[in-house]
């Protein structure tokens, strides 16, 4: 496959590009930085400059390939103050809208787009089981989500399919929440967070890759797809899963106060959670390769 990928230099993104190159498949890279982008991911990927806010992208970084995958977008996981929440809609909005004209205009176009999403579109439901088939939320990235999809499925009009694909926590030891989470754990200070009863939509990295990789190889797969593990654990769970695999205690409970003074609003994720099952990519019949929260992160810790 030729694959055009958009945020290619971030925790998805560049394992993504790391897998497709190990098969030989072709990559092409749309990249504030093209420079930093080619010394990040190697030689042997194209990339072309880009800014997703300014314009859409060239047409020679589109044309002829077979799909393309839509990763940009301001980070989330910062205090929301109101000129985050403007960077962070204003990125996936007019980023991905930017991205649609670009193919619009693109002779010889990809056949599919897989886009980035996010299970925040659902909002907070408590214990509620929770898929693809469960309606939007009403918060503020809620509203973002469904901003960012609706700008996605435009392309359904050009001919192209689309899958979104709707992540949840992306288990890895080098970025993202687990990260964050492993210096007080590996010095016995970890536990859980705001009492530990709330879900959290767990899922290993190299999950999220392999149904971003089924997503575009299968003409099946289409809308939006969960990118969660099977069985998504409880906050307390995932601490004593962690504690056990370090070897360390893990009881030291941090009060939702703390995450709340620490990010503000944005600690909604963290202190209410949700349980979100892959539905969808069950029925579509992919295998997860880290279907074990244990398992899991003894893999990403390695």
């Amino acid at each position: 496959m030729h694959v055009t990928v958009t945020g290619a230099t971030g925790l998805i993104g560049s394992r993504l590009v790391r897998e497709l190159v190990a098969r030989g498949d072709a990559v092409t890279v749309l990249s504030r930085n093209p420079r930093r982008a080619r010394e990040s991911l190697g030689a042997g990927v194209e990339c072309f400059a880009w800014d997703p806010e300014s314009g859409p992208p060239p047409v020679e970084s589109l044309r002829g390939r077979d799909g393309v995958v839509h990763l940009a977008g301001e980070n989330v996981a910062q205090r929301w103050t109101e000129d985050a929440k403007q960077r962070i809609r204003r990125s996936r909005e007019l980023g991905t809208r930017n991205l649609v004209e670009g193919l619009r205009v693109t002779e010889d176009r990809p056949g599919v787009l897989v886009s980035g999403s996010a299970v925040g579109i659902y909002g907070p439901h408590g214990n509620e089981l929770l898929d693809e088939q469960t309606a939007a939320g009403s918060d503020f990235l809620a509203e973002v989500v469904k901003a960012w999809e609706r700008e996605a499925d435009v392309v359904a009009a050009l001919g192209m399919r689309v899958v979104k694909l709707r992540t949840g926590v992306v288990l890895d030891a080098e970025a993202g929440a687990l990260a964050k989470m492993l210096p007080p754990f590996k010095a016995g200070i970890g536990g859980p967070v705001a009492g530990g009863r709330q879900y959290v939509p767990w899922i290993h990295i190299a999950d999220v890759v392999g149904l971003i990789l089924a997503a575009l190889e299968d003409d099946a797969w289409r809308g939006p797809v969960n990118a969660t593990a099977p069985e998504p654990a409880s906050n307390a769970e995932l601490s004593k899963a962690l504690g056990r695999v370090l070897h360390r205690p893990a009881v030291a409970p941090v009060p939702a106060l703390a995450i709340r003074v620490l990010y503000g609003e944005m600690a909604d994720i963290v202190v209410k959670g949700q349980r979100v099952v892959p539905r969808r990519a069950l029925e579509l019949g992919y295998s997860f390769r880290h279907p074990q929260l244990d398992e899991a992160l003894k893999s990403t810790l390695a």
